[in-house]
């Protein structure tokens, strides 16, 4: 029997395959401005941060403030490229209908996004109710919070429940936190998560056995 009693899947790159679509839009918008950034570069240093710790890397870039419309210009743009492109991480579908414990999902993004993404890869049903956003709480990761009022509202302690991230500053939040913490790592481009998680694994169709 598994010593877990709740398992709170971050969103993107866990549940969804969204960062290279987002960060995509974002390098795009920013190069526009004059950034000059290069995507593959951007993937590493932008993935799992927040939205503010973005834009100042690219406020910095650019000698200036962004414009004050960037993010909502930004939204506008991924929400639109999140319904074309946006698709379940292989294998999640699996996980999630055969779980037989509860879960939910803790995200740096806000609800509306964390749902569109959702109900467009046909997971919505999955985390409806149990979905939990750091604009909620005005914290973000590494800062633990968010995972620390998922366990909460799920009615668990930290040592009961088991993280599921891909980024290093998710990871780190968890670990904070009290959690054991599992990283996937199929995305993990400089392996970075191996000193930082629990245990690691690059196959979600494995996570099952390994609970």
């Amino acid at each position: 029997m598994s010593k877990y009693k709740c398992v709170i899947f971050d969103c993107d790159g866990v549940l969804i395959d969204s960062e290279p679509i987002a960060i995509g839009v974002l390098v795009e918008m920013a190069n526009h401005l004059g950034a000059n950034m290069d995507f593959n570069t951007a993937l590493i240093e932008l993935k799992g941060k927040s939205f503010n710790s973005c834009t100042h890397l690219i406020s910095k870039c650019i000698g200036k403030p962004l414009p004050v419309n960037f993010e909502s210009d930004y939204r506008i743009n991924t929400f639109e490229a999140f319904r074309e492109k946006i698709k379940p991480i292989k294998g999640v579908k699996s996980v999630v209908e055969n779980l037989d414990i509860p879960f939910c999902t803790a995200s740096s993004g806000p609800e509306n996004k964390i749902r569109l993404n959702l109900e467009v890869t046909g997971l919505l049903p999955y985390f409806e109710g149990n979905i939990f956003s750091c604009y909620a709480i005005k914290k973000w990761k590494p800062e633990p919070d968010i995972f620390l009022w998922a366990a909460k509202t799920m009615g668990f302690k930290p040592s009961e429940c088991l993280v599921i991230e891909d980024s290093v500053s998710g990871a780190t939040a968890a670990k904070l936190g009290g959690f054991d913490v599992f990283g996937y790592t199929e995305h993990d481009y400089n392996n970075e998560l191996d000193g930082i998680a629990t245990n690691t694994f690059n196959n979600m169709e494995k996570l099952l056995e390994m609970i």
